[in-house]
């Protein structure tokens, strides 16, 4: 039997505020040594009172709008009590019954995933094991940590949703600039929560499976529990530890054995799920609201002021980017990967939109031909220097009018495009002017026909075995002659005058 997958999934999310959620200490911890960025507040010292990070409601609110939630007008922070070793207070500030957004969705290749909420709470403290050692170090750096957490409706259908979703998210809270959102460090995790049903023995309503299917006497039939998997830590994980589990759980029904509801974790080592402990329900946690912090009333002036902060997100840059500069998907894909490179080449678009201006290029203006020139050299040769120097937009030595400058001159075959990767490399160790490196370097292309001619006939004459073959047919020997010609030329001459130079000389 083929199961219906229902997955659901959970991330937390570090915001990057100066400092924590409930105290003044520095929310900075990286390369810190353990228990010096600490406070009697975020060690749960008896006695403390928590004060409520402003930047970091403001962050979830404006991840709730980015997201089409709806904002809670009155909210609370609530007490979630369990019991864990780096959990200092003994319980977690966070949020319950009235989380800052909820009813939310993101788009996924056309289809809407709701979110059930997003609300804001503290991030634990770090549990250190040590191989071969009967103990366990506490490290509090962390503890503190304003954490924001998105739940979704269990309407995914499959692992590569799944990821899709996870990916989207952590461009969006980039974009919003409020988190690093880097899975390797710890900045956003994911957790998938996963089960499988019987087709026709469910039904999804007000946001719940329900059984569907009834056994005699009206009784219904069971729904097989959901499993929750933490300790993902990047989107390949993601996609692998669901599938595992999907594949697990099925082995599993089709046995005849029962799923148990419990909390796994990914063991990226056996690529595996393993377990940890029996699922917690919300009863579990013993909710009640947070006496020490005062219901928040989100003003209609608060929502104001953070709407008019919202950037222009990926999902709509995107659709721009390839309406207004008629680039292919998958390049704009790569350029709004990265909010800086799509600010950078957003400017050099801007450059090169007012040289056609100046030009009166209405081929160029119409075909989008620069831009699409841009786009390609942006995705090709500066993505690969960025890539293999590991570098950051923001570092690099060369400005995006110049770089605009170097696509005109490719555009304009001043230039071949091994010249102009030689310019550009030169441009992004130094900086500089492309028009001044090529002179410098002797990189013009040669296009004068009468001087282009001479050597196209020299080549000719001394290549008299591929000139019989071409006259018989052998067309592709036309390549070789050509490359003939440029190396003649020290890579110089213009190959679409050359090309059409041996095609004319070659048919006399």
């Amino acid at each position: 039997m083929t199961y219906d997958v229902i997955i659901g999934l959970e991330i937390h999310a570090e915001l990057k505020t100066k400092s924590k959620m409930f105290c003044s200490c520095s929310n900075d911890a990286e390369n810190k040594a353990p228990n010096t960025t600490v406070c009697p507040v975020c060690l749960g010292h008896p006695g403390t009172l928590p004060v409520p990070n402003k930047q970091a409601i403001d962050w979830t609110i404006l991840t709730g709008l980015a997201l089409h939630c709806r904002i809670n007008r009155l909210s609370k922070f609530d007490r979630k009590n369990y019991f864990y070793p780096d959990l200092p207070k003994g319980y977690q500030i966070s949020q319950y019954d009235l989380p800052l957004a909820y009813n939310g969705r993101l788009d996924i290749d056309g289809r809407e995933i709701q979110i059930t909420r997003i609300h804001l709470e503290e991030d634990t403290g770090k549990s250190l094991h040590f191989k071969d050692q009967d103990y366990t170090l506490l490290d509090f750096n962390r503890a503190g940590t304003p954490l924001m957490e998105l739940v979704t409706e269990p309407v995914i259908k499959d692992a590569a949703e799944a990821k899709k979703f996870c990916t989207a998210y952590q461009q969006i809270l980039r974009y919003l600039e409020i988190s690093n959102a880097d899975m390797e460090k710890g900045e956003m995790r994911c957790e998938a929560n996963i089960s499988l049903q019987t087709p026709g023995g469910w039904e999804y309503k007000q946001g719940q499976i329900l059984a569907k299917k009834k056994w005699l006497l009206g009784v219904k039939r069971p729904l097989n529990p959901k499993v929750e998997v933490k300790n993902i830590n990047s989107f390949r994980a993601v996609e692998k530890a669901i599938n595992f589990e999907i594949a697990r759980q099925t082995d599993r029904l089709k046995k005849g054995e029962k799923i148990l509801a419990e909390t796994r974790g990914w063991d990226e080592n056996k690529n595996a799920t393993v377990s940890q402990r029996l699922k917690e329900s919300s009863a579990d946690y013993r909710y009640f609201p947070e006496p020490d912090i005062p219901p928040l009333e989100i003003t209609e002036d608060w929502l104001n002021r953070l709407h008019a902060d919202l950037p222009e997100l990926p999902a709509a840059k995107r659709r721009r980017f390839i309406q207004e500069y008629q680039l292919k998907p998958e390049t704009v894909d790569i350029i709004i990967g990265d909010k800086a490179l799509a600010a950078w080449t957003e400017k050099v678009l801007s450059e090169l939109d007012a040289w056609i201006e100046a030009n009166g290029d209405q081929a160029a203006r119409q075909e989008r031909r620069l831009a699409k020139t841009a786009a390609n050299w942006i995705t090709g040769e500066l993505y690969k220097h960025l890539n293999s120097h590991k570098q950051k937009v923001a570092d690099l030595k060369m400005t995006a009018e110049n770089f605009a400058e170097l696509v005109c001159l490719i555009y304009q075959d001043k230039i071949n495009s091994s010249a102009g990767q030689t310019i550009l490399e030169t441009m992004y160790d130094k900086g500089g002017d492309p028009s001044q490196i090529m002179i410098d370097l002797g990189l013009e292309q040669m296009d004068n026909e009468a001087e282009l001619e001479k050597t196209v006939q020299h080549i000719i004459n001394d290549n008299p075995q591929q000139v019989a073959q071409y006259k018989k047919g052998k067309t592709n020997v036309l390549q070789f002659l050509l490359g003939k010609v440029m190396a003649e030329t020290k890579g110089k001459a213009n190959p679409k005058i050359v090309k059409e130079l041996l095609e004319k000389m070659l048919a006399k």
